[in-house]
């Protein structure tokens, strides 16, 4: 595995859509773990066509990466299945039930919404966030 670690140069505007790139991964977050709370016993599944329906219903979370909101599902299903393990092993103490999250400092983009120019020194993200190209310090 090929491991890259860089500083990247972020102007006023990029930073801005970045900050509002990691307030909609943690807005899918939290509304897929409320209709969890809410609907008890449901699946990956119904977390999963939750995501897509909130796709539907907000412009902003559209304009974030499907990969990416599909991150967030994910963690949330981790959360979940710790859960359920912790009280299915009678682990002491608390269980860890899943928390809403108030200060997120990240998004993942996992395969697609982003491309790393081939000299390495600049990444663009492709999604409509409006993040663009930065400027990539490191070698």
């Amino acid at each position: 595995m090929l491991v890259l670690e860089y500083k990247a140069v972020v102007k006023k505007g990029q930073a801005i859509a970045i900050d509002e790139a990691i307030r909609t991964s943690q807005f899918v977050r939290n509304k897929v773990l409320r209709y969890w709370m809410d609907n008890r016993g449901i699946g990956k599944k119904e977390l999963y066509q939750y995501n897509t329906h909130l796709r539907a219903e907000y412009q902003f979370v559209n304009h974030l990466n499907s990969h990416a909101c599909q991150a967030s599902v994910e963690n949330v299903e981790r959360a979940i299945k710790r859960f359920f393990a912790n009280c299915k092993h009678n682990k002491p103490g608390k269980k860890g039930y899943p928390k809403f999250k108030k200060h997120s400092r990240s998004v993942e983009y996992k395969q697609s919404g982003w491309k790393l120019h081939p000299s390495k020194r600049r990444i663009n993200f492709l999604d409509k966030k409006g993040i663009g190209t930065l400027k990539l310090l490191g070698k």
